[in-house]
């Protein structure tokens, strides 16, 4: 899997375009404003403090794992280090997660996968009127991300527990739209295009959508083809970590690969 995984990785490095390759002047704009801001920003300070707190906390809890399907869930105990060393996302790309919001303007956001929190607190930061619904499965990781929420002062987080199956969609249900979903979590095809699906009825011309780890997997490859070639799709962008889902409407289909 590791192999397939670089593989993969080096097939897109050599593939892939910079913003000087599009020509859409929608991606290019969005290459240049957004996805290759790299400078620092005092917004992330608090944040990356926050991470570094993680990555020295030794507690342990019990880790609950939903992602192989709700009859298979799976219980182990592991430090509260060792969760966000493996399975944070990086500051480079939190911090993409948190510009792309901030450049989608959302009234609402939704998030599967809080994990510790840090993304879901860089979603919070975007606009404090924003409201950010996060669900996560684990009930002591759901904990320490609620602590976090705690000592970042962050009020405009709603965080759910249990399994997505059953909470996703009453969510969307709630929702008048969807303006920005970000979907990191129980990494299987059916899973991913159910969610995908259970999201179209409710997207608009300003949507985006993000999966994350679209190359984790063999079938994840194969559901980020399907969401590329659903007709309602008319653009997305393939960072390889993460793709980004457009509805534009009047705009011919596109697929754009960016390094990143």
């Amino acid at each position: 899997m590791l192999f397939q995984f670089i593989t993969d990785y080096l097939k897109h490095r050599l593939t892939a375009k910079s913003r000087h390759g599009t020509h859409s002047p929608f991606v290019y704009k969005l290459a240049d404003d957004v996805i290759y801001d790299f400078t620092d920003k005092s917004e992330y300070k608090n944040i990356e403090e926050q991470r570094k707190k993680l990555f020295n906390d030794d507690s342990i809890i019990t880790v609950t794992d939903l992602g192989a399907g709700s009859h298979l869930n799976k219980n182990r105990t592991k430090k509260v280090s060792q969760i966000a060393k493996n399975a944070l996302k990086s500051p480079r790309l939190a911090k993409l997660i948190y510009r792309l919001a901030k450049n989608t303007n959302p009234k609402s956001v939704i998030e599967l996968g809080t994990c510790l929190g840090i993304t879901t607190a860089y979603l919070a930061i975007t606009n404090p009127d924003t409201e950010v619904i996060t669900i996560e499965g684990c009930p002591q990781t759901a904990e320490v991300a609620k602590k976090n929420f705690e000592a970042l002062n962050l009020k405009n987080i709603e965080l759910h527990v249990g399994n997505f199956d059953l909470i996703l969609p009453d969510i969307i249900a709630k929702q008048p739209s969807l303006d920005f979903v970000y979907i990191d979590g129980n990494h299987r095809k059916d899973a991913t295009l159910n969610y995908f699906n259970w999201c179209l009825p409710k997207v608009n011309e300003d949507s985006l959508l993000i999966f994350d780890d679209i190359y984790w997997s063999e079938g994840m490859k194969e559901a980020w083809t399907e969401i590329k070639n659903h007709p309602d799709v008319t653009l997305t962008v393939d960072l390889f970590w993460i793709g980004l889902v457009y509805f534009k409407k009047g705009q011919a289909k596109e697929h754009f690969k960016l390094k990143f």
